[in-house]
């Protein structure tokens, strides 16, 4: 009886578990020296990185080396009418163009096994556009992850029209880098996690995310949650699908 209760006991410890999941996004990669920080970060976290700057093909390839899953951070135009740079989508370029420029875009950034918008509240909001960038991201077998930097995307309703296996952006940890403000969003990421089963949050590769990202993944474990690259949660309940509503930020 004692064996039993032993090997009963066993089970339960190696038993699959049923924790939740995060998939962690870093953005904006590609521009200055200091976002080689981000391969100090666990490999579950993925890196978003964005085509044609100094540091593009360098960083996705060390990062891959590393083990991190690699996106494609493509500009898209935002409704505030900031400059895009090299690779950036408008609403005045042909199909032609946006098909081409996509394409270059991913050329640039080796190993991305998906993609998710840069900016984008303008371009994201129009048909076309978005079914020319998703055949294309369809055409190279990237998955899309919608940033959601506008409550009007169709970027997520083009991709599912076209089978391009999508997700969305349901939460962004680093508005505000003080401190307080990160470990609130930590905590928030946390308590949608578990009452979700699953999340997908962007931050950043600022100095303070880094650092507080450093000292502070350690507790997902702690907390039951694991963190997986973001492809892991291909296919995914959508934030829209619970009835929740992912916070926009618009850019």
């Amino acid at each position: 009886m004692r064996l039993f209760y032993i090997l009963a006991l066993w089970a339960l410890i190696i038993a699959p578990s049923n924790a939740a999941q995060i998939a962690l996004i870093i953005d904006d990669i590609g521009y200055r020296h200091t976002d080689e920080a981000v391969l100090s970060l666990p490999s579950a976290v993925t890196l978003s990185v964005l085509p044609h700057t100094p540091l593009s093909n360098k960083l996705a390839k060390a990062a891959h080396a590393k083990g991190h899953e690699i996106m494609l951070h493509l500009p898209m135009q935002a409704l505030n009418g900031k400059a895009l740079g090299v690779g950036g989508l408008t609403n005045n370029m042909s199909e032609a163009q946006i098909r081409s420029s996509v394409l270059a875009s991913i050329a640039s950034v080796p190993f991305a096994k998906g993609a998710n918008n840069h900016m984008g509240s303008l371009l994201t909001q129009l048909d076309d556009p978005m079914l020319w960038v998703m055949e294309t991201l369809k055409q190279k077998q990237l998955y899309f992850l919608d940033s959601m930097t506008t409550k009007f995307t169709k970027a997520g309703d083009k991709a599912d029209s076209l089978g391009v296996p999508q997700l969305r952006r349901q939460l962004f940890l680093d508005n505000d880098v003080s401190a307080a403000a990160l470990e609130k969003q930590f905590n928030l990421m946390i308590s949608q996690a578990h009452s979700q089963g699953s999340l997908v949050a962007i931050a950043h590769p600022y100095p303070e995310t880094i650092h507080f990202l450093k000292t502070n993944l350690v507790r997902l474990k702690a907390e039951g949650i694991e963190l997986v690259p973001t492809s892991s949660l291909l296919p995914i309940e959508l934030a829209h699908e619970k009835g929740t509503n992912p916070t926009v930020r618009q850019k």
